[in-house]
């Protein structure tokens, strides 16, 4: 198995390699929302002081990681899933003896990732030399301690990343549904704004969805901000969504499939 995982890894590697510009742009474009969402930050606190407690700093290092984090995170299978389902590709994947979903998708969005952060670095140094943040908060400790938080963040986003994909087995207007599914996780998951910030109702809402462990508990988490207590629950939180995430997938694949059909098949 772990030869397979390696040659699909060489493939998509070599295949997003060629493409390289495009992929240049794509990273820029993932750009512009969080450096708006900081410059506009920065200058509310720098005028006020700070925003109910954050200073300009707390936003710079907050947009900052956001930036590293959401590249590790994000789920971007509809680009590879939704269209060989639509298409019909999908049925010589589900000829082969192996998951196309586990497999395929997952390291084809994992390759795109790796790659990514090959043009984010540079980008991000120089983000860095120009907004000067302070990362002293930030630990050993509070770095080992995200290192899970961000692993099953990443697994919880593609598992139900590909379940809200999936559903193209059932209707064509499957990107409608999945930019409806992004704007949740923008408004749960810290994307727009640090959870404190939004209204005392979303913040309740929030505590118990998946998506604040996509963007918000890891950055909170790797800052040194968080209490024992949340890290607890967020761990707990982390564990319960995997397990609902992967029952999710498992039940609407298996449904997908056996409705699946394509021309030829």
């Amino acid at each position: 198995m772990l030869q397979i995982y390696k040659r699909f890894w060489q493939v998509n590697w070599a295949e997003h390699w060629q493409y390289r510009a495009n992929l240049m742009m794509y990273v820029l474009y993932g750009l512009v929302s969080p450096v708006v969402y900081l410059a506009v930050w920065i200058t509310i606190a720098n005028s006020q002081g700070s925003v109910d407690g954050l200073t300009a700093n707390d936003f710079v290092t907050y947009y900052l990681t956001m930036l590293v984090i959401d590249q590790i995170i994000a789920d971007i299978s509809q680009y590879y899933l939704a269209d060989k389902i639509q298409d019909g590709t999908l049925s010589s994947d589900l000829l082969r003896p192996i998951h196309p979903v586990l497999t395929q998708t997952l390291i084809a969005t994992t390759a795109q990732k790796a790659l990514s952060f090959v043009a984010l670095a540079p980008v991000w140094m120089i983000l860095v030399l120009l907004f000067r943040p302070d990362f002293g908060a930030v630990t050993l400790t509070s770095f080992l301690l995200t290192l899970p938080v961000i692993l099953l963040g990443a697994a919880i986003a593609f598992l139900l990343g590909v379940s809200v994909t999936c559903l193209a087995f059932w209707t064509t207007r499957v990107n409608a549904i999945i930019d409806l599914y992004d704007a949740l996780i923008v408004l749960f998951s810290g994307q727009f704004v640090p959870l404190q910030l939004m209204p005392a109702a979303i913040q309740a809402v929030a505590r118990y969805l998946p998506f604040q462990l996509f963007r918000y508990a890891p950055i909170e988490t790797l800052l040194n901000h968080l209490s024992p207590a949340d890290l607890a629950r967020n761990y707990v939180l982390s564990a319960v969504w995997l397990a609902l995430a992967l029952f999710i997938f498992n039940r609407i694949w298996r449904a997908g499939v056996r409705r699946f059909s394509a021309v030829g098949a």
